[in-house]
């Protein structure tokens, strides 16, 4: 399409330059489309070459395969920002005077650069497009944008700036909208003349080493120079075939000499054509005669000025046969944008292209080299996968047989605890009152002080039970425990744990909370004590209240009979019910005897006395004295020992008896606690 497009414009190309409108297309369209089509390929394989790069680092870091393509995205970034920078450029040589700021001038179709006899222009101008609307340059030591009138003042030889040598560069900035060539990447570049300074080889290596086209400016009135042929000599030296114009200016003169026209025209003709292909070898012969143009430059930047301000083109003094020479410098141009359009897509692009194509093909043998790799690593992936899951359905099996041998042992070892805990605890229930009695504190038998003595006891007698099993429990259990762990670590392979202590907690201050202690007198061979001893200490209450639950006959026949009328179609619930049911029976009538015996000696003291006067007249008053004298000094003596220490020791016989019920109901809570304890 590219190649379509240009054979078009060429041919257009060819039409009169007045035909040609700034808006038309040009065949330098041409390096500017290659320009942004090679840019949109860089930018391709970049992205292509930095996604590479992330994909194999994500796979392999710091890998041979990395750093490759990591070189290969710096190559294409700086290949990409070159050309992102390049232009077309031409660059104009020749003799002092010879023309060749006029001929840029016609180019613009304006005066632009200086011009003039003699030695005009000292210092390299370089015009290229802007943007803009208004003309401005700049130098190599400032950037400051200035004036275009200055120019005269920058690079005229007669009023040049001290601070600029031959050497020197200064931009000039053109409107695009003033000059078709400008709108498409072309910079033009005017030079001192070449026999006016011996810098040659650095003017080469600083202005024309990025040339697309050279253009000789000679003069028609004379033949070629050593001077200019020795500057292209090395220029060919450092450019492998250069592409060169040449341009016989004022060709104007002609007119005066109308008899030896063409004679001048093939002589000239001759010489440059074997200059160019028979000296400098940049062409064969054949080509030679299209690099080889006769033009007035002068007459050409009139006729545009002339026409720009609305004048007639061939207005003025021009000379005769002025229309040849304004076709032959049109057909100048043409060739000239054909010419170094295409060269400038070679030169600018072609070695850059190359090089991406081996950056591109660097990068596949690398994605390659990464995809080989990955299919070697999918398959080793793929025979480790299978090799563990053989391994995992393996070591699942020996954990289910291992956790079950493990539940067993724990299972075992649990219950063995909660039968150590049950037993050391009933122990230290019926060691109870050697503990109680350990106790030793003020004894105070007032109400506020009762209080905080028994607070006391029972917090000595929980350390002492809760320590006494430690030390009974925890070691057996600890050395239980721990080689049971053994075991398991040797089974599971990994270090063993520490020896675990046993817990305990009786919250004994809970459990008796509802103690009450009965600290009075109490005779042991009165009526209480004794009805008390034969009953029961809760039967002998009801029974000294004067309580008489009047039991009936069919009601202890029940309770003797009730093991052995239990239906077996019974729930044991039920049974359990009527059991105590036939218990609480046979309490009701023990003490019913007893309220019974209460009330004999209540209500039949004149039968007691009665009594007495029997047994005084059997046995005598003497032995009666003396049993009651042995009576009363029994009650005495006990009355007054019944002390405080009495009263501490009936307390913590009272405190036993009521904490060894509390705790016995514990066992079993306490030994299951320890269980999971040890389960845990």
């Amino acid at each position: 399409k590219v190649t379509t497009v240009t054979n078009c414009v060429c041919v257009v190309a060819v039409t009169s330059d007045a035909l040609m409108e700034p808006g038309e297309a040009s065949p330098l369209r041409h390096f500017v489309l290659a320009k942004r089509t090679v840019n949109g390929i860089f930018e391709q394989i970049l992205l292509y070459a930095k996604e590479a790069s992330a994909f194999a680092e994500g796979l392999t870091p710091n890998c041979p395969v990395c750093e490759e393509l990591l070189s290969c995205c710096t190559k294409l970034t700086t290949i990409r920002d070159v050309l992102a920078r390049r232009h077309m450029k031409v660059a104009f040589f020749g003799r002092t005077s010879n023309g060749k700021s006029t001929v840029i001038n016609a180019m613009l179709r304006d005066r632009v650069l200086p011009t003039g006899i003699g030695h005009t222009t000292n210092c390299f101008l370089r015009v290229e497009g802007t943007d803009g609307e208004e003309p401005y340059l700049t130098t190599e030591a400032s950037a400051e944008r200035r004036s275009l009138q200055t120019v005269n003042h920058l690079a005229h030889a007669l009023h040049m700036d001290p601070t600029l040598d031959s050497g020197s560069l200064v931009k000039v900035f053109w409107p695009k909208g003033r000059c078709t060539l400008l709108r498409d990447d072309l910079v033009l570049m005017d030079s001192p003349g070449t026999d006016v300074t011996e810098e040659l080889d650095s003017w080469i290596d600083k202005f024309c080493l990025d040339a697309d086209v050279f253009v000789l400016v000679g003069n028609a009135e004379s033949t070629l120079m050593n001077t200019e042929k020795l500057f292209f000599h090395k220029v060919s030296e450092r450019i492998s075939k250069p592409n060169i114009f040449i341009l016989h200016n004022r060709w104007d003169a002609s007119v005066t000499e109308p008899d030896h026209v063409e004679e001048v025209r093939k002589q000239h003709l001759d010489r440059g054509a074997s200059f160019l292909a028979e000296e400098l070898r940049v062409v064969s012969l054949e080509e030679a005669p299209g690099r080889i143009f006769f033009v007035s430059a002068k007459e050409v930047l009139y006729s545009r000025m002339h026409r720009a301000q609305g004048m007639p083109e061939t207005g003025g003094a021009l000379a005769e046969g002025f229309h040849e020479r304004l076709r032959e410098f049109q057909s100048f141009e043409r060739t000239f944008e054909e010419f170094i359009s295409q060269s400038a897509v070679k030169t600018k692009f072609g070695q850059h292209t190359v090089r991406a194509g081996q950056i591109t093909q660097a990068v596949r043998d690398a994605m390659d080299a990464v995809n080989i790799s990955a299919a070697d690593r999918k398959i080793c992936c793929l025979e480790e996968r299978e090799d563990l899951r053989d391994r995992l359905d393996f070591v699942r099996g020996q954990m289910g047989r291992l956790s079950s041998s493990l539940r067993d042992q724990i299972s075992t070892l649990s219950e063995d605890v909660a039968a150590r805990v049950a037993a050391a605890m009933l122990d230290q229930i019926r060691s109870l009152a050697v503990l109680v009695e350990e106790f030793r504190s003020d004894f105070n038998p007032t109400p506020d002080t009762l209080a905080l003595y028994k607070a006391k006891l029972v917090s000595h007698v929980e350390e002492r039970m809760v320590s006494s099993l430690s030390y009974r429990c925890s070691p057996g259990v600890g050395h239980d425990v721990q080689a049971t762990q053994t075991s398991m670590m040797v089974l599971l392979r990994v270090l063993p744990g520490s020896r675990p202590d046993l817990l305990l907690d009786l919250n004994l201050a809970q459990l008796c909370g509802d103690f009450q202690e009965d600290i009075r007198f109490r005779f042991s061979l009165g009526w209480t004590a004794l009805v008390t001893r034969f009953i029961g200490p809760v039967n002998a209450k009801r029974a000294l209240a004067g309580v008489d639950p009047r039991i009936q006959r069919h009601h202890l026949s029940a309770a003797v009979t009730l093991p052995l009328s239990l239906p077996p179609s019974l729930p044991p619930s039920a049974e359990q019910n009527m059991v105590q049911e036939g218990a609480n029976l046979k309490d009701e009538m023990v003490v019913s005897i007893a309220t019974g015996l209460v009330s004999v000696t209540s209500r039949a003291s004149m039968t007691v006395i009665v009594i007495g006067g029997v047994v005084w007249r059997s046995v005598g008053w003497r032995l009666i004295a003396l049993s009651l004298s042995l009576y009363g000094l029994l009650y005495l003596y006990e009355k007054l020992t019944w002390t405080e220490v009495a009263r501490e020791r009936a307390l913590k016989r009272q405190f036993v008896e009521h904490a060894s019920q509390r705790l016995r109901a514990l066992v079993p809570v306490a030994s299951h606690g320890c269980s999971q304890q040890v389960h845990s």
